[in-house]
């Protein structure tokens, strides 16, 4: 038997303003996407904008639906959006963003498993790492250089 230890670091940003300016408007696109989201049961909204090579900002929101689990989360949605309208473009950020309608989300809100899983086959595919920003709606920002970072011994198609 032995012992196995992974280590990550995350950058943590006290405040908006800490941030490089390309991070800041990454953000407020997903801040703007919360806008949209359709979350009449949970009442937890979820915004989610992706920073292609190109330039372009890819967005998407969660979309819930009576008939549990038939809705999706922002991350999801944007992800395919962004590899639907642009094919083999490199993903370089992705900015994930809340608003609750019960309470202040005051502590960063990080993608959900599923969430992790589909964004992290785009970056074992793309062979470059994806940075992931997330946030609640104050507080602190947290970023992580990776999906690997979010999810140590991952599985993705090597397994297949």
């Amino acid at each position: 038997m032995k012992e196995i230890n992974t280590q990550t670091s995350f950058v943590v940003f006290d405040s908006f303003s800490e941030l490089e300016t390309e991070d800041k408007a990454l953000l407020n696109k997903a801040k703007e996407a919360v806008a949209n989201s359709y979350a009449p049961y949970s009442h937890f909204h979820v915004g989610a904008a992706i920073l292609l090579e190109n330039g372009i900002v890819v967005t998407g929101n969660n979309q819930e639906n009576a008939a549990y689990p038939s809705g999706m989360c922002a991350e999801r949605i944007a992800i395919w959006n962004a590899s639907s309208q642009y094919p083999n473009t490199i993903i370089k950020k992705i900015a994930i963003t809340v608003k609750s309608e019960n309470k202040t989300v005051d502590k960063p809100v990080a993608p959900c498993g599923a969430c992790r899983q589909t964004l992290l086959e785009y970056e074992v595919n793309q062979k470059e790492p994806i940075e992931v920003f997330f946030m609640g709606e104050v507080g602190t920002i947290v970023k992580a250089n990776s999906l690997q970072d979010l999810l140590p011994f991952s599985f993705d198609e090597s397994f297949l």
